[in-house]
């Protein structure tokens, strides 16, 4: 098993304490040479870990200065109704989400045991990349069963919102049936739309919803920055 670089741990354990709030955003962090005495390493080794930390936007060098946090990740709890834009506002954060891509295709095998749907039947896939202040905070790719929501994709291009294009299209509420949590690494395709280095850690989400009457409306996926989100799971 390979080993984690030292810099790495640093930035880490620096990220969780920011995390739980002993660096509030706005304070400045202890110097190097405090933290390279605290962690037993060089100062370059130190740079390194304030340098990802920089990269992922959760803290700012000034000249002179020191460095400062200037970012807290995002709490995102995980319940039975788990809806990104009300996460994000709860956060004191304005959410936003930009789509890549929209098509309607034949669904994969697990798509379609996942909406209980025959093989190959139509689905919509939308994915895109979501925001809380205009930093990208995560991936998400959702699959809907295309015969039951034919207009799916115009609704989530007018209202940016899949609760809402769920809702225009007569499903008002929906509840998560299943939730599977992995820890993955950013390949190049996902660093570069999250702006975060290749191999930063994710959390991956994997999501059934379902309506009132169980039926699964939506087959989700979301990555998010480990760095920048915090998942909370809610018990209902």
């Amino acid at each position: 098993m390979p080993r984690t670089p030292i810099w790495s741990s640093i930035a880490a354990d620096l990220t969780a304490e920011i995390a739980a709030g002993t660096y509030a955003q706005g304070t400045k962090l202890p110097t190097e040479a405090q933290l390279a005495l605290r962690f037993g390493v060089n100062r370059h080794t130190v740079r390194r870990a304030l340098g990802a930390l920089a990269e992922a936007g959760l803290v700012q060098p000034r000249r002179g200065a020191g460095v400062f946090v200037t970012s807290v990740p995002t709490e995102y709890p995980l319940g039975r109704r788990v809806r990104f834009t009300q996460n994000v506002l709860a956060s004191g954060r304005t959410p936003s989400r930009r789509l890549l891509r929209s098509e309607i295709r034949p669904a994969s095998a697990d798509e379609a045991e996942a909406l209980a749907l025959p093989p190959s039947a139509l689905v919509h896939l939308i994915e895109g990349v979501s925001l809380a202040d205009g930093v990208p905070i995560g991936l998400f790719r959702s699959v809907l069963p295309a015969l039951r929501f034919p207009d799916f994709a115009q609704d989530m291009a007018q209202f940016g919102s899949i609760t809402a294009a769920l809702a225009h299209a007569g499903v008002a509420d929906y509840t998560r049936a299943l939730t599977r949590l992995t820890a993955k690494l950013a390949n190049a395709v996902q660093a570069g739309h999250l702006q975060i280095p290749q191999g930063a850690p994710l959390l991956r989400s994997v999501t059934i919803n379902v309506d009132p009457d169980g039926r699964p409306v939506e087959f989700g996926t979301s990555w998010f920055a480990g760095d920048r989100v915090t998942l909370t799971v809610v018990p209902d």
